[in-house]
């Protein structure tokens, strides 16, 4: 038996919540390809609502391509195919009934890089609102922006100059930007690819603080290679690797106290 399969047999248990967490998405059986070749094995994972969920592995383990079957990012590769099943609050997010750009409004995400748009600090956050048809009106169109500014910490540090390009703005304030972007269309859920990847220490900080204060009224889950990074914002790790999802729980379990020697293995430095 190859190792992928392998892993497949031996991860199919993991990845259920505790019956009385109100999960947000679940997901069963999840496989992917790109073309010929198989990233996703049967993955099994539940993320519960008002919780950080962190996906952890080494590169090329399959976290970053899971992350983005949550919204259906993969559409946007001609050569991927999804076959599983992934409920958001018991709805098939890939039936065809379901409008992928709709989608990403409910599911929004950050990714590794900050990706403003080049527009003004106020275009960048206005701009989802508008194309939604969220906002009724100039007034409420700018309170959504100072709103969505303010839930990303990053109001007081902007609002004199909204007129003023994103783009002008250091690494870690276009991240926030980003993250002000995607809370603006009202979102139920926020994806996070490496947020923190390319910023300083500092800029990390404040952005792992933002997120502890986000999950008090979202549902994140978290893909970072920082294995330091998910035991201080999570709640709940997955370990993926070979396209497998090894091993999923509480983040102190999973540090502490793992039951899988490939978990135990990753953790302790032995492979990544």
């Amino acid at each position: 038996m190859s190792e992928q399969a392998e892993g497949v047999r031996m991860s199919r248990p993991v990845g259920r919540v505790d019956e009385r967490a109100s999960v947000k998405i679940a997901a069963r059986g999840v496989n992917l390809w790109y073309g010929d070749k198989q990233a996703l094995f049967s993955v099994d994972l539940d993320i519960p609502d008002n919780h950080v969920t962190a996906m952890i592995g080494p590169s090329g383990c399959g976290k970053s391509t899971f992350l983005r079957c949550l919204n259906r990012m993969n559409d946007t590769i001609d050569s991927a195919r999804v076959q599983g099943d992934i409920r958001l609050d018991g709805q098939d997010i890939y039936a065809k009934s379901i409008d992928p750009v709709q989608l990403r409004a409910r599911v929004g995400m950050v990714f590794q890089k900050p990706n403003p748009f080049p527009k003004s600090i106020y275009e960048n956050v206005a701009y989802g609102p508008r194309i939604h048809g969220i906002a009724a009106g100039k007034k409420a169109l700018d309170e959504i922006v100072v709103t969505s500014l303010k839930k990303a910490g990053l109001w007081d540090e902007v609002k004199d100059r909204l007129d003023e390009p994103g783009t002008g703005l250091s690494g870690g304030q276009q991240q926030r930007l980003c993250i002000a972007r995607a809370i603006a269309v009202n979102p139920e859920v926020i994806l996070m690819d490496e947020p923190c990847s390319a910023l300083d220490p500092i800029a990390t900080d404040r952005i792992e603080q933002l997120i502890l204060e986000l999950k008090e009224n979202y549902c994140i889950a978290i893909v970072t290679h920082s294995m330091s990074q998910a035991a201080r914002v999570s709640q709940r790790t997955a370990f993926f690797h070979l396209g497998v999802l090894v091993e999923m729980g509480d983040t102190a379990d999973i540090f502490t106290n793992p039951q899988d020697p490939r978990t135990q293995d990753y953790i302790t430095g032995r492979f990544g």
